[in-house]
């Protein structure tokens, strides 16, 4: 079981970028599946990225083309890079990891603020 500590979350302009950090407490290798959540008030949590072991990568329509998940081995970190940043994009945005390390776990991180705003 992985836990997991998230960064880089803060005000941004629209149209600007912004870059979340999510660090492991262990070798990400482990890790089946990593994904980017997003929660605005009044909303339903939104999967806006998620990438497996095996670098298979999904991005919903939503931010297709705009959001990219990548990882660093090395660092056990894995990112969401977000571009062209929208205002509905304003969220607390969460990391998650789901695997087997014997037992199956899904464990989030704290939740980082993003805010989009002029």
């Amino acid at each position: 079981q992985v836990q997991l500590v998230e960064s880089g979350g803060g005000l941004v302009q629209p149209g600007g970028s912004l870059r979340l950090s999510c660090a492991a407490s262990q070798s990400i290798f482990t890790i089946a599946v990593m994904g980017w959540y997003r929660q605005a008030p009044g909303k339903q949590r939104e999967l806006v990225a998620k990438i497996t072991a095996s670098d298979t990568t999904y991005i919903p329509d939503s931010v297709k083309g705009r959001f990219t998940i990548s990882r660093d081995n090395a660092k056990n970190t894995f990112y969401l890079q977000m571009n062209s940043l929208k205002p509905e994009g304003t969220a607390v945005y969460y990391c998650n990891a789901a695997g087997y390390s014997p037992t199956w776990y899904d464990v989030w991180g704290q939740g980082t603020q993003v805010t989009v705003s002029s």
